[in-house]
């Protein structure tokens, strides 16, 4: 299938060619005609799969067949659980309004930033992206209404729920008229999505794409047995020796994270953190240096990853394990994307490997055990 069958204008098929947009992913399939026909859609595919660029492409189509009126007040909203996804998402509407007929400006708003250029920014806005906070704050201040939304997208809605925005999410959907398209995606369909789903969607059109079962058979996955106390020379030295350009630590927790990049630091390796103490300002600055290959290893917590897409990572390595298995493949699938073969290493200390036999059984997958203390660190 290709996209000239999909009902997009020629308009928006010029500027997926000049992008080398070359064929739709499954969830572009079905999502763009049946977003096009302003119907209420439940979409559950993983993250990576192209679901923003799904519903971007007919919002923008949508918005385009009518006259478009400059005011304060959002014609599309869409909610999303961190600053790093809503400026992703803000990027890709973006690319996509090169070529159209009628301006249409869109704004990311969300916290850790002043909220008075975001106030500003409000006048003449058509399409909203909008943390679940920062958009109550605004709402709060009269700063905007939800009065003249026409259709709502909730990105990632499941983790939303996890991080604990379901009380916001309720304010706000209790805000907006009652007529309205309504757009959810989920990487998963949890008994909490599906209670939102039954509340929010009417009569939806419901498309969910499995995983490819071979999708991580690109990555190669190893794990180290080390002891905690030896993790972080490990570390170094697993850099060092396979002299890796680009690679992404996870860790559990913002203190730990920190600590990882000091020690690095301190050894002459290039690293910078992002996880949700940062700044804004700081973190947008350490995602574009690594993005660019300009910073060579970017440590992270699970909340960020989010909003690290990169085609060709070569290296992820798990400092410690996420408690779920889950997280795991989350964590790992950000190599091995886009036909590129990646590594995935994990260091387990003893404690761990319990934990790590049910990610293996999870995943459906066996990953070969390193004996890490009998290697000589000579790098």
């Amino acid at each position: 299938m290709t996209f000239d069958t999909l009902g997009l204008s020629d308009v928006l098929l010029k500027t997926l060619t000049d992008q080398h947009f070359s064929k739709p992913t499954p969830i572009q399939e079905k999502a763009i005609p049946a977003i096009l026909s302003k119907k209420d859609v439940l979409g559950i595919a993983k993250t990576g799969s192209g679901k923003t660029a799904s519903y971007v492409l007919p919002i923008w189509m949508n918005l385009q067949e009518r006259l478009l009126v400059k005011n304060r007040h959002a014609n599309v909203l869409v909610l999303v659980p961190t600053r790093e996804l809503a400026e992703q998402v803000k990027e890709v509407f973006k690319i996509f309004s090169k070529n159209l007929l009628q301006p249409v400006k869109t704004l990311a708003v969300y916290g850790g930033v002043s909220i008075n250029p975001q106030m500003m920014g409000l006048q003449g806005v058509h399409v909203l992206i909008a943390t679940p906070g920062r958009l109550l704050d605004l709402l709060g201040s009269n700063a905007t209404s939800l009065s003249a939304v026409e259709t709502l997208i909730l990105d990632e809605a499941d983790k939303m729920l996890n991080l604990g925005f379901k009380e916001d999410m309720d304010k706000i959907i209790s805000l907006l008229p009652p007529e309205r398209q309504n757009v959810l995606f989920s990487a998963t369909l949890s008994e909490e999505v599906q209670n939102i789903q039954q509340l929010l969607l009417k009569d939806p059109i419901s498309i969910k794409i499995d995983a490819e079962e071979d999708s991580i058979d690109l990555i190669k996955q190893v794990a180290y047995i080390i002891s905690d106390d030896k993790k972080g020379p490990f570390l170094r030295y697993l850099i060092k020796h396979y002299e890796m350009k680009q690679v992404l630590v996870f860790a559990s927790s913002v203190h730990q994270v920190d600590a990882i990049v000091n020690k690095l630091r301190k050894n002459n390796i290039d690293a910078k953190a992002i996880h949700s103490k940062k700044s804004q300002g700081s973190r947008t600055e350490a995602l574009a240096q690594f993005k660019s290959g300009n910073l060579r290893v970017l440590v992270a917590t699970d909340l960020m990853a989010r909003g690290i897409d990169i085609d060709a990572l070569p290296f992820v390595i798990n400092y410690e394990l996420p408690r779920s298995p889950k997280d795991y493949i989350h964590r790992i699938g950000r190599t091995g994307r886009a036909g590129s073969q990646g590594d995935a290493i994990s260091l387990i200390s003893t404690n761990e490997l319990d934990h790590f036999g049910v990610i293996q059984k999870k995943m459906g997958r066996q990953v070969a055990l390193i004996d890490g203390e009998q290697i000589k660190l000579t790098s």
